[in-house]
């Protein structure tokens, strides 16, 4: 697990690692939302980004009977 420390002004330096497996670049906007006992921080992201991005994580074929083709 990686950790961070809250800076005297409440500024949170995100680890290198986190940056780049989430492709992170300086100015990107989030989402704050606190979440029972945590913070979560979800990027913005613009729709035309979002294009395609199931068929990169997802096995999205289906095999479907003979009569359905």
């Amino acid at each position: 697990m990686l950790t961070t420390t809250i800076s005297p002004k409440f500024q949170i330096a995100i680890p290198k690692e986190v940056r780049e497996s989430m492709e992170l670049k300086a100015g990107t906007k989030v989402h704050i939302v606190p979440y029972q006992d945590r913070i979560e921080f979800i990027p913005i992201r613009a729709m035309s980004s979002m294009k395609g991005f199931i068929k990169e994580k997802f096995n999205t074929t289906i095999n479907r009977d003979k009569d359905r083709m």
